[in-house]
């Protein structure tokens, strides 16, 4: 036999691998050299949250021109949001790790038969919670310290942004799936088509530009649904067999026992992760309104900045726990703890250096947004306290994606508990009320929980049990 029917076919190359990535081509992600994996997972997904990421800073940077008072709105919907974000992605956590699983098993039909389960499960319960939020918006606002005259402007905005949350629901679900099933590509497009109509249409409706009505903060939620509702209509074009692994057709829509129940289990679980989560969030906005709009204002403005860099690195931890849920499945542990290793890595060296730039740049940052000297003052000191600890947030995200990736969505769930609702609340409380150092305590209160959440986890991912979990 001569040597060249013997040799294998040299790798390619990193920008190779770069342009197969976003073709959206499809591999088996269980038998590729690992490197070469990450990066065709990873590429995709970073740029899918990096769209995400500019959505959030582009929104409040428009309507940051309306005042502070609006920003505050935005802020105080914003976290009441992210109680719905948590329903949501807690169900995607499930999506991921079924999908993922099926997919490593070379099991497309069943794994079809999860996504469609899913995808109904998620329009049952986007529309209840739109029925009831929608109904009580204002009164939301005023529960959560808004003064009248916030409640004035922003009622309306929370009201369009409460009551049509289906579209943000279905969009982070669908793109679950297609995570799960390495079809990274079509979440990245669907996000980036997504939130550029949101990007072009927020000033129209918010400014009143030509054609379209000046509607102030609400036109930010209209082009905001608006902007997600064709993603949805897109997502589902391709789910139903168009480039994608997982095809959905009508009759997996009928609603089987058995698949609700690991969906529901699974859901359960990180549902509870992402709400102790959020709702320690929204303890924080609580305790920020305590010291008026300027402190909410800085904070959102801040907070906004941060997701903007943090959102492209949830996409290397969610190339980790695509690869820890397909190699489980293949019954390749090894495989599914190399990936997460070659992420964290990643992921700390990218966020170190961009921590770096926010330590250095804050105050330029914040005048992008924010014309008002209390306001930038404020937003500044927030952004430069957060961003000291983002090599440790880069670790601890990557560390609970492979748990969530392998189907272990307790561990999130209890760790998210113990070093935010028993860590961020108290110590902010007690920075800021009982030692008297005002909101900027409440702000010092994010990186030290983080911190303590990041280490946690890398001792629970090094005991490996989260290798053993059944999906």
């Amino acid at each position: 036999m001569s040597q060249d029917s013997t040799t294998s076919p040299p790798a390619p190359s990193f920008w190779r691998s770069v342009a197969q990535s976003l073709r959206g081509e499809e591999h088996d992600y269980t038998s590729l050299p690992m490197n070469r994996a990450i990066i065709l997972l990873a590429v995709p997904m970073v740029l899918e949250m990096i769209m995400e990421s500019l959505f959030a800073v582009a929104d409040v940077f428009w309507v940051s021109r309306l005042g502070k008072e609006a920003v505050a709105v935005v802020g105080i919907t914003e976290s009441v949001m992210t109680l719905i974000y948590a329903v949501a992605i807690g169900i995607s956590i499930a999506a991921t790790a079924i999908v993922s699983r099926r997919i490593g098993e070379k099991e497309p039909e069943l794994a079809a038969q999860a996504a469609a389960q899913i995808v109904l499960l998620g329009v049952l319960m986007a529309a209840g919670i739109g029925v009831v939020l929608g109904i009580f918006a204002p009164d939301i606002l005023r529960a959560m310290g808004a003064d009248e005259k916030v409640v004035t402007i922003g009622g309306s905005f929370a009201r369009v942004m409460l009551g049509g949350n289906i579209t943000v629901f279905l969009i982070f679900l669908i793109n679950a799936i297609f995570r799960g099933a390495g079809d990274a590509v079509i979440a990245m497009r669907t996000l980036w088509l997504a939130n550029a109509l949101n990007i072009v249409l927020g000033p129209c409706f918010i400014f009143g530009w030509g054609i379209f009505p000046e509607m102030g903060v609400t036109g930010a939620a209209v082009a905001t649904n608006i902007g997600r509702g064709v993603g949805v209509l897109y997502q589902l074009w391709h789910l139903a067999g168009h480039h994608s692994r997982v095809k959905v057709r009508w009759e997996h829509f009928k609603p089987r026992r058995e698949i609700l129940g690991t969906v529901l289990s699974k859901s359960g679980s990180g549902i509870a992760q992402f709400l102790i989560s959020t709702t320690s969030w929204v303890g924080l906005f609580k305790i920020l309104a305590m010291f008026g709009s300027t402190a909410l204002a800085g904070y959102t403005i801040a907070i906004r900045i941060v997701t903007f860099a943090l959102m492209p690195a949830w996409g290397l931890a969610n190339a980790g726990s695509t690869l820890v849920g397909q190699n489980l499945g293949a019954n390749k542990p090894e495989r599914a703890e190399a990936a997460v290793w070659i992420a964290t890595k990643l992921n700390i060296l990218v966020l170190s250096g961009v921590g770096l730039c926010f330590v250095i740049f804050a105050g330029p940052l914040l005048r992008l947004f924010s014309p008002e000297p209390d306001v930038l003052a404020f937003g500044t000191q927030s952004l430069w306290i957060i961003s000291l600890a983002f090599p440790l947030y880069a670790a601890g995200m990557c560390f609970e994606g492979a748990f969530n990736g392998s189907g272990d969505t307790w561990t999130p769930a209890r760790l998210n508990f113990l070093c935010l609702w028993l860590g961020q609340i108290p110590i902010a409380w007690l920075l800021a009320r009982t030692l008297g150092w005002g909101p900027i305590g409440a702000v010092i209160s994010v990186p030290a929980a983080y911190s303590l959440l990041a280490v946690w986890s890398f001792f629970l991912f090094r005991r490996g049990k989260w290798k053993l979990q059944k999906v």
